[in-house]
């Protein structure tokens, strides 16, 4: 029998849907703003970078902190003092003299954005019945997939007909709406069992060693992995990381709640996720350098040719999430990344320096949308399906962590495999690239398949007793 979800908690979703949407466009918009954007402000090409940069280190940091404040505060106080953040961040950016204070507004975006994420599904989901819960994440998920599929499409939309500064300007209607409807519609949750301060030191410790992590893998690729900088940034954050951990094995309320990791479902979910988010963005990144740099098409042509797998994917999600909480996570993750693998085997299989869109490459692209829709929404309800209500921001917020620090990793690795490749080979440098991504979505599927629990959270539970039967 289908549990009953009242028409409130189903509109206080599409609100929460909605600003996810407007988090995850800014962030695929702008790079298709760089060439307005650099004749406007004259900015560099390392201004530039820092544009996406900042915005990146910034939201992987702060993800966490953004979590355990939710969870303490209020899930909902939280999510529209991001909302509030994120629209002064739009609305400096839109109006940014130069490009310094293009990336200071970015930075002020990133912390709007680093609020959003985490309570954006903490403030719905104490409204569905767990036997729901994955079907309103899948729908929290096709929005996702939506904002990059068409992201690119729409920034090329305004700036050609309104300018670069309307990316920044449209993100303003979109959070007032989706502020007012979060304060007729969401009620607000918390943590009630918590008492005392956050950890005092753990938390800057841990904030810090995120960031150092984040400006180590971003900026090495520009500054030389053999630069003093990285070096030292990456040795304080290796020094940091491990005295982070056992503060918060010892302090009652630490930045990072290891308590998480004791469900089998939260750590399987999130250690297949990193390995997947390790191929996920960079077999994007390639599809798009494949379609305009080898295969010569214009930057709308390469957003419209690659938007076929996200359509599919967010059509995919709502009906994925039902069939999870049905049956469980474990076959249709699985299924989901091997299609995933398959995807850029055809690829590194058929793909050729001439354009052969129709033959190789939507081929390859239905099957990762595919992919796509039975695993990325997906594995957020997979680690999220035993984890306690009181902990669901800091649970999203700690996978979140985790897929952003492997994003940038992977990126950093598929572009020095990209450039390693022969100046005569212009195919060679995609095809290594390709093994990289199908090899992290092989290991992230016999990651699920193996560690991730059988059957549903429900008759976990049920057949168990509580909440000692999701655990090891």
């Amino acid at each position: 029998m289908v549990e009953p979800v009242e028409r409130r908690s189903w509109l206080a979703l599409g609100a929460a849907t909605a600003a996810a949407f407007m988090v995850v466009v800014d962030v695929s918009i702008v790079n298709v703003a760089f060439p307005s954007i650099q004749k406007s402000l004259d900015a560099s090409s390392a201004a530039l970078s820092w544009i996406v940069s900042g915005y990146s280190i910034t939201v992987g940091s702060f993800l966490l902190l953004s979590g355990r404040l939710a969870d303490r505060q209020g899930r909902r106080k939280m999510f529209n003092l991001g909302l509030a953040v994120f629209a002064v961040g739009s609305l400096f950016c839109g109006i940014a003299p130069q490009v310094e204070v293009l990336i200071a507004a970015r930075v002020v975006q990133a912390l709007g954005g680093s609020l959003i994420m985490p309570s954006s599904l903490a403030i719905v989901l104490p409204e569905f019945p767990v036997s729901r819960r994955s079907a309103a994440i899948g729908m929290w998920g096709a929005m996702g997939a939506l904002g990059a599929a068409f992201g690119p499409t729409i920034g090329a939309l305004l700036i050609n007909g309104l300018g670069w500064r309307w990316i920044f300007y449209v993100n303003l209607p979109i959070a007032a709406l989706v502020f007012a409807a979060t304060a007729r519609l969401v009620r607000e949750s918390r943590d009630e069992e918590t008492e005392g301060r956050l950890d005092v030191v753990g938390v800057p410790m841990g904030t810090l060693a995120l960031a150092l992590v984040m400006v180590a893998i971003v900026q090495g690729e520009g500054w030389g992995y053999d630069d003093k900088r990285i070096i030292a940034f990456a040795s304080i954050a290796v020094v940091l990381l491990p005295l982070v951990i056992w503060r918060s094995r010892s302090h009652p309320n630490p930045l990072l709640d290891l308590s998480l990791f004791s469900y089998r479902s939260f750590s399987a979910a999130t250690a297949s996720f990193g390995l997947y988010a390790l191929g996920f963005v960079p077999g994007f990144l390639m599809s798009s350098l494949l379609l305009q740099d080898l295969w010569g098409l214009t930057v709308l042509e390469a957003g419209l040719s690659l938007t076929p797998g996200p359509i599919i994917a967010s059509a995919l999600s709502v009906p994925i999430g039902r069939m999870a909480d049905r049956w469980g996570h474990r076959w249709l993750l699985t299924s989901g990344v091997v299609l995933c693998g398959l995807s850029y085997a055809l690829l590194l299989a058929w793909a050729g320096e001439s354009s052969a869109y129709f033959a190789v490459f939507l081929p390859a692209n239905v099957i990762l949308g595919i992919g796509v829709g039975l695993s990325i929404a997906t594995f957020v309800s997979a680690a999220m399906s035993d984890v306690p209500p009181p902990r669901f921001a800091i649970a999203n917020a700690t996978t979140r962590t985790v897929q952003q620090v492997c994003f940038a990793l992977g990126i950093a690795v598929v572009i020095a495999l990209f450039n390693s490749a022969p100046s005569g080979d212009p195919l060679g440098g995609f095809q290594r690239a390709w093994i990289w991504v199908i090899a992290t979505y092989a290991a992230s599927a016999v990651v699920i398949m193996v560690a991730f629990p059988s059957g549903t959270a429900l008759l976990r539970r049920g057949l168990r007793g509580g909440q000692s039967s999701v655990r090891r």
